[in-house]
């Protein structure tokens, strides 16, 4: 890809994880297992904004997830930490369903200011609509977006229909469904999630398991106002997701709008 092609584009990039440098490479490596997908790279920062620079990125939502209570303080820290480093980042923390004060982790990303909520249900091993996780949804509402993995075929942790639930019992609640609604569910996805008021999706880890058109599809069915450019660092990097997004065929203006514009948007809603 020339630098031509991109350089019109403000590039956000609206899904990214990060790490710190002692557990970087086991987190990466873990991942990978997980999915049983070889990694791009390893998830520090000086790689991720490595990567993103290759395509002129101005901007990148950075989060990581609390497998257990315990490391929930640590990890909002560790990324308001790196946000003060590189202005670049757009921080959000995170929270787990089995702690012990909610509120107070609420709290705490808000005084740190952070900019909302990641949660992983299948890391985390929590359904999405449970009780408990309610009980989080209900402190963020009106607060804090929510960004959520969503689809496993493995898993129903985070199936669509969860998503979808969620969003009807908060509408209060800004959700961003990342990987198009629902990773390896994306059928389920375009059937439950589409026209939620409240429910925009990232796009990262969907195209390389679709083609240009199933993707172009898929978006406008979500809505090309609701759609966000993610790439889902470390699992892939910026100039091959840009290549593939680039493919679909959007229009220039619509091009502006999921590469940068909507996000913008919703952040400031």
């Amino acid at each position: 890809m020339d630098t031509e092609t991109y350089s019109k584009y403000e590039i956000i990039d609206a899904h990214a994880h990060i790490f710190p440098e002692k557990i970087a490479e086991n987190a990466t490596v873990n991942i990978g297992k997980f999915y049983d997908i070889p990694m791009e790279s390893c998830g520090v920062s000086e790689k991720l904004l490595e990567s993103g620079r290759k395509i002129g990125v101005a901007q990148y939502l950075v989060c990581s997830t609390a497998t257990t209570p315990h490391q929930i303080s640590a990890i909002n820290t560790f990324i308001r930490a790196e946000c003060d480093k590189h202005p670049e980042f757009f921080g959000y923390g995170t929270t787990h369903p089995d702690s012990a004060d909610l509120k107070g982790d609420i709290q705490q990303i808000i005084d740190l200011g952070l900019h909302g909520v990641k949660l992983h249900p299948d890391f985390q091993e929590f359904n999405a609509d449970s009780p408990e996780a309610f009980r989080i949804y209900e402190l963020m509402e009106g607060r804090l977006p929510l960004i959520i993995h969503c689809g496993d075929a493995r898993y129903d942790w985070s199936a669509p229909h969860r998503i979808a639930n969620i969003c009807k019992t908060f509408p209060g609640l800004k959700v961003q469904a990342a990987h198009m609604g629902g990773y390896q569910c994306w059928s389920e996805a375009d059937k439950c999630l589409p026209g939620l008021p409240n429910l925009f999706i990232d796009i990262s880890s969907s195209m390389p398991f679709m083609s240009a058109e199933e993707g172009a599809e898929r978006i406008r069915r979500f809505g090309v106002d609701r759609s966000f450019f993610g790439v889902d660092f470390p699992m892939w990097s910026h100039t091959e997701e840009l290549e593939r997004f680039l493919a679909m065929g959007f229009t220039e203006e619509e091009n502006r709008m999921i590469l940068a514009d909507n996000f913008k948007r919703f952040i400031a809603m």
